[in-house]
């Protein structure tokens, strides 16, 4: 490879206007834009800073916050909630409410204005707001309701557990239940809000309009724990004087349905692998009318709902749903139904103590994906390729006779006869079914359930289908997207996405290895290892600030951390494995370092140190242990690293960063304490493996990775340990052998070490295993196997095979942080370092990432001189260091600059 040096800097790109301007925007209360319904009393205020005019227009030196508690008020300048005054400080980012204490349902509504570096004032942010939910059973009249035979199963018997598999049984599923209520309103109505929530998951109406577009609520918790609800303004829904109807759909959801792999775990004390957590769901809401003359009246679920069955005749997350269009109940959420076959409810006891607001963002429907391809492997089967696997559920539209059964059926990849393959679904059955009424043609889809797909086979139909006959509705949690990538690889701008969907498919409500199988479960070794790549595709803040409790509420009373969270069935004991357990701390750490966000550290600190305290009562002598469930280097390539050295390495690794938390947190003994642990097993570790030139008594590239990224090697034997690893991989042919834990760290520790060109050889190469390998045979996602499917020969191992798995797609991190070239220097992204690294086998990059302060962009190329042009964007209140890679260098000879607020353009010539 070239090396070059900067002739010039060109000049920067921003007009120097006499009279700037500096606005905030994007307003965020606990990370979420306008939430609804929120928990926190005292929440935490952030925004980004928009500019005009000089740098030093674009840095915010001072503030003020004004809150109202309507915006009659806050338009008038009455802040009679809380009024900062101009407050010097340049900080943007989780800014506590101070004022005026808050309660239940208190409606608030602010703005900000700022001053820049030159004491010029700005204009005001647009109007922003949140409002707090019930915080307490005080708060809450509403009873839990059920139907009252609700533990009679339909069973379908003689199910393929695993397809192609002689064992086989019975699979217990459950209609939906639907409720109804009608009620009137007596004057004009200010405002109406609904609070709800369902042990098991549900859908609420108000004459016959949906609430909200969330789905799969309340969501997936440990129930025996906390229970979250949803906070709904549903003022414009409700009738102002006169008669009223709501209504709500109830499954069994995470709560009393299929759990994870639960029908092949099977545990005595739950022989039917279903409701790990209860055995019936059941619906609570609580409907708030506040008149314009002040008066309120509630309606709440209690003995006067009622009850029917109606057209979903079955519904399970991880089994799919049923539906009889024939069974259709009609306008049931309207007023004046006729509802006298409908039974009364039951009343339930509640059994948790926490029912709290949900801290995350909700699951939505986010995207509509077409049919590019329609396949018929035998007659009467129709296969539909959507070109792209995610989460979601299949929309058909059909035109079929009165009781004609379709069934359609859910598959990540087909077979080379394009026959559906099923078999990697395990337990999960991935079927739905449509009966049709026989009126036209018909639309339907799944309301309570999700799968992992790309293909959809339709069976049941008397001819053919047209290509729009089935449509992909991608759902996830609303995590936004964050992040660009695009360069002159082909293969690795197919990669990014590839990355980004399994992302997307993956963060459902928990951060899952799995969207399709019988597991679906928030794995802590996949989170930890993929969290920071995570952080520069999409917005993930709120949703592991929610996960970090579920993880919370699932670790063991000794301190460990379970393989997954939520926990319904894990036992304790050896319900834990090193690097699995320790995303306990590595996630706080990372959440904290990427959104500036303290709290969360905080909040997790007892947690993290009960965690720590077990690590030192399992390993006293500090060398490593091999206690706990072996998972270690998972699916590594016939290369395994002993279980204890990874231990080891984790132990110090965690050690290190609650050190630099604890100092943070101003928990200054604790800081020195966690920095003499890791030195003293940083010790441990070099007397166990390190020899003389950085060599290791392991020669695995895992334990290389482990050792260079996690600072365990001196930095006089860096490069040299460097050269060690090279020689591993040139070992297996310059290909990788590493498995989920070694390859999220394998390329960094190459680039570490002064080895870049081989990460870039390992990052562009197609040959098997590889990334390129993978997207050369036509992955869309990541998969959990570097050769999971072959084309031409189809899946490698059709019952232990996930094709969308992000733990291989950490290495996204490592194309933002060396391709683009980006990192952030401090907590929350106020200094950041632009120091782009090309191999020789990329000629240009650009992308983009939206920080927590504002939109970092990069994009630089070779030109025909054999040189490179560099354009940076810094956003508003940042700073950025520039560093020239080896070889290249300023026209005054510098190799590194301060970059300030703006768009700089830099040329350069080879030597």
């Amino acid at each position: 490879m070239k090396t070059f040096s900067i002739l010039s800097l060109a000049t920067l790109l921003i007009s120097n206007y006499a009279f700037g301007s500096i606005v905030p925007f994007d307003l965020r209360v606990e990370h979420l834009q306008n939430p609804i319904g929120i928990g926190e009393t005292s929440p935490r205020l952030s925004w980004k800073v928009s500019a005009t005019g000089s740098s030093e227009s674009a840095k915010q030196s001072a503030y003020r916050i004004v809150v109202a508690s309507s915006t009659g008020n806050l338009e008038r300048g009455e802040y009679d909630l809380w009024d900062t005054g101009k407050t010097a400080t340049s900080e943007s980012l989780l800014i506590h409410y101070k004022g005026l204490p808050l309660a239940a349902r208190d409606e608030c509504y602010w703005k900000v204005k700022l001053w820049d570096a030159n004491e010029a004032e700005g204009d005001w942010s647009e109007t922003s707001s949140w409002s707090i939910g019930l915080l307490s059973h005080e708060d809450w009249e509403a009873k839990w309701i059920a139907m009252e035979n609700d533990y009679g199963f339909r069973t379908r018997k003689n199910v393929t557990f695993l397809a192609d598999d002689p064992q086989r049984g019975e699979l217990e599923l459950r209609p939906a239940k639907y409720f109804r209520k009608e009620f009137k309103t007596k004057r004009k109505v200010r405002r109406a809000m609904l609070y709800a929530t369902a042990r098991g998951i549900y859908e609420a109406e108000i004459n016959g309009t949906r609430v909200g577009d969330f789905y799969l609520a309340p969501g997936w918790t440990d129930y025996d724990q906390r229970l979250y609800y949803q906070s709904y303004d549903v003022t414009d829904l409700v009738i102002k004087g006169g008669t009223n109807a709501i209504g709500a759909t109830l499954a069994d959801g995470w709560y009393a349905g299929y759990v994870g792999y639960a029908l092949l775990v099977r545990l005595p004390a739950n022989p039917t692998g279903r409701g790990y957590y209860g055995d019936s769901p059941s619906l609570f809401m609580q409907l708030e009318i506040e008149y314009e003359d002040g008066k309120k009246e509630l309606v709440v679920t209690d003995e006067s709902w009622k009850t029917s069955l109606g057209p979903i005749t079955e519904t399970d997350i991880l089994m799919g749903e049923a539906y009889d269009a024939r069974k259709e109940l009609g306008d049931w959420t309207n007023a004046r139904y006729n509802d006298s076959s409908w039974e009364a409810v039951v009343v339930r006891l509640p059994y948790v103590d926490a029912i709290e607001p949900h801290p995350g963002v909700p699951v939505r429907i986010l995207e509509r994906i077409s049919s590019k391809a329609i396949y018929e492997p035998e007659p009467g089967v129709y296969v539909f390729d959507l070109g792209q696997n995610f989460s979601g559920i299949p929309e058909i539209k059909v035109k079929a006779k009165r009781g004609q059964e379709i069934t359609i059926r859910t598959g990540e990849m087909v077979r080379p006869d394009k026959s559906l393959l099923t078999a990697n679904l395990r337990c999960a059955r991935s079927t739905n079914t449509y009966i049709a009424k026989g009126e036209g043609v018909e639309s339907w889809h799944p309301q309570l359930v999700y799968h992992g797909f790309q293909y959809v086979e339709l069976t049941g139909l008397d001819e053919k289908p047209d290509l729009d006959a089935v449509t992909g509705l991608v759902m996830h949690s609303d995590t936004p997207l964050v992040g660009t990538f695009v360069c002159s690889d082909p293969m690795l701008n197919q990669l990014f996405s590839n990355i980004v969907w399994t992302q997307r498919s993956n963060f459902l409500e928990v951060p899952t290895d799995c969207p399709q199988r019988d597991e679906r479960l928030g794995w802590t070794g996949d989170a930890q290892i993929f969290v920071n790549a995570a952080t520069y595709n999409a917005d993930i803040s709120a949703f592991y600030k929610k996960w970090l409790i579920d993880l919370r509420d699932s670790q063991w009373d000794y301190g460990g951390y379970p393989g997954f969270a939520p926990r319904p069935y894990s036992r304790p004991g050896n319900a834990h494995g090193t690097a699995w357990m320790d995303a306990g701390v590595i996630c706080p750490w990372t959440i904290w370092q990427v959104y500036g966000d303290l709290g969360v550290v905080r909040e997790n600190w007892q947690s993290m140190e009960l965690f720590m305290q077990f690590r030192h009562w399992r390993d006293r002598r500090g060398r490593g242990v091999t206690e706990g469930m072996p998972w270690g280097d998972w699916l590594n390539l016939d290369q395994p690293t002993p279980l204890e050295y990874i231990d080891l390495c984790y132990y110090a690794y965690s050690a290190a960063l609650m050190s630099e938390m604890a100092e943070a947190l101003g928990e200054t003994r604790q800081a020195q304490h966690y920095r003499e642990l890791r030195e003293r097993l940083g010790e441990s570790f070099r007397k166990l493996y390190l020899k003389d030139g950085g060599k290791l008594s392991l020669e695995t590239q895992t334990a290389y990775a482990l050792a260079i990224f996690m600072d365990l090697i001196p930095v006089e034997d860096l490069e040299s340990a460097g050269k060690e690893l090279v020689k591993l991989v040139e070992a297996k042919g310059g290909r990788m052998a590493t498995g989920f834990i070694g390859t999220r760290h394998l390329l960094p520790a190459l680039t570490k070490s002064g080895q870049h060109e081989m990460a870039g050889r390992l990052m562009h190469t197609q040959e098997y295993p590889s990334w390129g390998y993978e997207v050369a045979n036509g992955a869309t996602t990541i998969w959990e196997r570097w050769n999971s499917y072959i084309k031409g020969q189809g899946a490698s191992n059709e019952r232990m095979n996930s094709f969308s798995h992000y733990a291989f797609g950490a290495v996204g991190e490592w194309m933002y942080e060396n391709y683009l070239g980006i990192r952030s220097l401090e907590p929350g992204w106020g200094r950041f370092l632009v120091a782009p690294k090309p191999t020789e086998l990329i000629t240009w990059a650009k992308g983009s990432f939206d920080s927590p302060r504002g939109k970092i962009e990069i994009d630089w190329k070779r030109n025909d001189a054999g040189g490179i042009e560099l354009k940076v964007v810094v956003p508003a209140n940042t700073t950025a260091e520039l560093r020239l890679p080896e070889g290249m260098s300023l026209s005054d000879g510098a190799t590194s600059q301060t970059l300030d607020v703006g768009t700089h353009s830099f040329q350069c010539i080879g030597k």
